[in-house]
C-alpha cells in the first residue's frame, strides 16, 4: 500500500473516531420514546411546570418561606443527614430562626451581606438559611481561600458579619489584620470538633444565638423573588474570583425546572451531596431540589473516592449531584462487585463528558443522568429532562448558538454586522438573550458584568449574554457542551478542543489525569498544544507507544507538541483544572520542575526537552 493510501486510511480512522466521540444529534424517535416513559411521573412534572410558570420576580416568595412551609406541614420529616446526625424540618427551622433573630440584633437587614466560611456540614446551611430569611445575602466563601485571594473576596462583597467554622480559623488568621474595624468586631465562631475553642476576637455563634426566639421572623414573608440570596464566587481558574449574583427568582426556577420537572424528586428521596456547599451545584441545584420536594439532603464532609459509595449506601441515598470529573474519579477506581449495590435512580450535575457517559451509566446502573448546562451567572439552564444520552438537555427559553472565529477571538458577523447562527450538528458559541423574563444578574463588579454582554447581535438594540462556552447544536432545542472558549485554541489553521484531546490522553494506560492547553511558540502562528500529565501510582510512560496512540486517535494538528509530568494537578474545590499558571509556565525550562517532552517535526516519538533543544525552539531553528 502506498504512503498516500496509508495516510488516507489513517485520516478516515481519525475522522471516524472523532465522530464516535461527538454527542449525536437528538432525533424525534428518542424524544417520543422518552416522553412515553415520563407518563408515570406526570404529577410531579406538572407541579414543577406550574411552579415555574407562577414564578414572578416581584412576588413575595423566598427560600425561607419554603423551609417554614415544610416545618409546618411535615415537622418530623428528616431534612438533613450528616454522618450519624439527622435534623428534622422542625428542628432545622428552629435553629435557623435563632440565628436569624440574633443577626437582626446585630443590625443585619434586607440587602446586607453575611460572609459564610465553613466546610460541608449542617451548620453551613443553617447560616445560609438564617441569612436569606432576613432578605440578606449569603456570601459563600471558598474554603480553600487564604491570604491575598481571601482578602480580595471579602473586600468584594463587603460583609457586615462573618461566620467562620473552627476548621477555617487558620485561613482567616491570614487576613484578619486587613479586615475593616467594624468587621473585626463581627466575627463569629462555629464549633466543629471542639479541639480549638472560640478565639478571643470571635463570638461563639451557638452561645449568642441560643437564647433567641425559635419563632419565624416576620422578615421572611416580605422577601421578594427578585432579591439576591447568594453571592457565589467563580472558581478563579483564570484570575481573581468574581462574585456572581444568585436571586431567589433564579433559585426557584432551578427548583421547579430541574428539581421537580426534570429530576422528578419526591418527598421520600435522599439526595447525597459531596460537592462543596459554596458551589451552586450544591447550594442551588441540590438544595432547591430537596426543598421543592420536601425531601432529605445527605451531606458529605468532602468528596472521597474510597468513601463515596459507602456513604451513599449508609444514607440510603436515591440521588446525588456531580461534576464531570467526580464521575471520572469514580470510574477510574477499580471495579467492585458492590458497584450496583445502591438505591441511586437519578444523578444531577454538569460536565460529564461523552467519552465516559455510557461506561459510567452501565457500570453503576444509573437510570437517569440529569446532565444540565448552566453557570452561576448564566440567565438560563438546559436540563436533561427527557433522560437522553450524551446531552445537556433542553431549554425552552431564548438562546442562540453562533459562529465564532477562534483565531480572531470574535463572533463572525454578516455584511450587516449581525451574528450568524450555526446549523444543527455544528459547534458554536452559546449566547442567551437578556430580557425581562431572562434577566442577567451579573456580578458585584459592574465592569465585569458589562464585559459579558453582546449588543446589536441580531437586531439593533438587543442584548445577549456571552456564556464563553462552545456547545454542539443537537437539534430539538438540545445542546451538548464542547469546550470553554478560552480553552479551545487554533493550530495549523484548525480548532483544537482541549476536552477531546484530554479524553484521548486519559485512554492511555497509566495516565490518571491530563490537562491540555494552548501555548505560544516563537516564530509560529496560533497556539501549539501542551499537556500536563499525572500518572497512576508507580507508572512509567512508554513515549513511543504513547506517540503512536495519539497518532492513531487524533489528527496531526491536535496532537500536543509538549508534555510535562506533575505529581498532582492543581484543581479548584469543584474539580476544575487551574490552567492559567500552566499556560504561563508553558515549556519554559527555567520555570518548570520535572521533565518536559517535545515532539518535533519528523520525530517518531516524544523526546526530552534539553537546554539545547529549548534554545533552538526559542531561536526558531526547530520546525513544528
Amino acid at each position: 500500500m502506498n504512503r498516500s493510501a496509508v495516510s488516507s486510511e489513517r485520516f478516515s480512522a481519525v475522522e471516524s473516531r472523532e465522530k464516535s466521540m461527538q454527542p449525536r444529534p437528538v432525533n424525534l424517535a428518542n424524544i417520543l420514546r422518552s416522553a412515553v416513559s415520563l407518563l408515570p411521573h406526570t404529577g410531579v412534572i406538572v407541579k414543577g411546570v406550574v411552579a415555574l410558570a407562577s414564578a414572578r420576580p416581584d412576588k413575595k416568595k423566598s427560600i425561607g418561606m419554603l423551609l417554614e412551609k415544610h416545618a409546618q406541614l411535615q415537622p418530623d420529616h428528616i431534612a438533613i443527614r450528616y454522618q450519624d446526625q439527622s435534623w428534622s424540618y422542625r428542628r432545622l427551622n428552629e435553629k435557623v430562626n435563632r440565628i436569624a433573630h440574633y443577626l437582626m440584633t446585630q443590625g443585619i437587614r434586607s440587602g446586607d451581606t453575611v460572609a459564610i466560611m465553613l466546610e460541608n456540614r449542617p451548620e453551613t446551611l443553617m447560616a445560609v438559611l438564617a441569612t436569606v430569611k432576613l432578605g440578606a445575602i449569603a456570601s459563600m466563601i471558598n474554603t480553600s481561600q487564604r491570604g491575598e485571594v481571601l482578602e480580595h473576596s471579602i473586600r468584594l462583597v463587603n460583609p457586615g458579619v462573618m461566620i467562620v467554622g473552627e476548621e477555617m480559623l487558620d485561613n482567616m488568621a491570614s487576613v484578619e489584620h486587613t479586615l475593616p474595624v467594624f468587621l473585626k468586631a463581627q466575627l463569629y465562631y462555629v464549633k466543629d470538633s471542639g479541639e480549638r475553642g472560640c478565639p478571643v476576637q470571635y463570638l461563639d455563634l451557638d452561645t449568642v444565638s441560643g437564647p433567641m426566639p425559635e419563632t419565624n421572623p416576620t422578615t421572611t414573608s416580605q422577601v421578594r423573588m427578585h432579591q439576591p440570596c447568594y453571592y457565589i464566587f467563580t472558581s478563579g481558574t483564570t484570575g481573581m474570583p468574581k462574585a456572581s449574583v444568585m436571586s431567589h427568582y433564579r433559585w426557584f426556577k432551578s427548583m421547579a425546572g430541574m428539581g421537580l420537572a426534570s429530576m422528578r424528586l419526591r418527598k421520600d428521596d435522599v439526595l447525597y451531596v459531596s460537592l462543596p456547599l459554596y458551589h451552586n451545584n450544591a447550594l442551588t441545584v441540590s438544595l432547591a431540589a430537596v426543598l421543592g420536594a420536601g425531601a432529605c439532603l445527605a451531606i458529605s464532609r468532602k468528596f472521597s473516592v474510597s468513601r463515596f459509595w459507602e456513604e451513599v449506601r449508609f444514607h440510603g441515598a436515591t440521588g446525588f449531584c456531580y461534576i464531570g470529573e467526580l464521575c471520572r474519579y469514580l470510574l477510574n477506581n477499580p471495579a467492585s462487585d458492590k458497584d450496583r449495590q445502591h438505591n441511586i435512580r437519578v444523578i444531577i450535575g454538569n460536565g460529564l463528558r461523552s467519552d465516559i457517559w455510557m461506561a459510567f451509566k452501565q457500570r453503576f446502573g444509573i437510570r437517569h443522568i440529569n446532565e444540565f448546562y448552566g453557570a452561576s451567572e448564566c440567565n438560563l439552564v438546559f436540563t436533561n429532562a427527557l433522560n437522553l444520552d450524551q446531552t445537556a438537555g433542553i431549554c425552552p427559553l431564548s438562546y442562540r448558538i453562533i459562529h465564532y472565529d477562534i483565531e480572531n477571538d470574535a463572533p463572525q458577523r454578516n455584511s450587516k454586522g449581525f451574528m450568524l447562527p450555526v446549523a444543527r450538528g455544528d459547534t458554536g458559541l452559546l449566547i442567551t438573550e437578556v430580557n425581562d423574563k431572562q434577566p442577567f444578574e451579573g456580578y458585584t463588579d459592574k465592569d465585569a458584568t458589562q464585559k459579558k454582554l453582546f449588543r446589536n447581535v441580531f437586531r439593533q438594540g438587543d442584548c445577549w449574554f456571552n456564556t464563553g462556552d462552545l456547545v454542539i447544536n443537537q437539534g430539538f432545542k438540545h445542546v451538548a457542551f464542547a469546550d470553554r472558549l478560552g480553552d479551545t485554541f487554533r493550530w495549523k489553521g484548525e480548532n483544537v478542543a482541549t476536552t477531546e484531546v484530554e479524553s484521548i490522553l486519559m485512554e492511555y494506560p497509566g495516565i490518571e489525569h491530563a490537562v491540555v492547553y494552548g501555548i505560544e511558540i516563537p516564530h509560529t502562528d496560533g497556539r501549539a498544544g501542551m499537556a500536563s500529565l499525572t500518572l497512576r501510582h508507580d507508572q512509567m510512560l512508554d513515549y513511543p507507544a504513547l506517540t503512536r496512540h495519539l497518532q492513531e486517535k487524533l489528527p496531526a494538528y491536535a496532537i500536543p507538541l509538549f508534555l510535562r509530568i506533575r505529581q498532582q494537578e492543581q484543581i479548584t474545590g469543584t474539580f476544575k483544572y487551574r490552567k492559567v499558571e500552566l499556560k504561563d509556565e508553558a515549556y519554559h525550562l527555567p520555570r518548570i520542575s520535572g521533565p518536559v517532552m517535545v515532539l518535533t517535526a519528523g520525530s517518531q516519538a516524544y523526546r526530552p526537552l534539553t537546554d539545547e533543544l529549548y534554545r533552538d525552539i526559542q531561536d526558531g531553528r526547530l520546525a513544528f
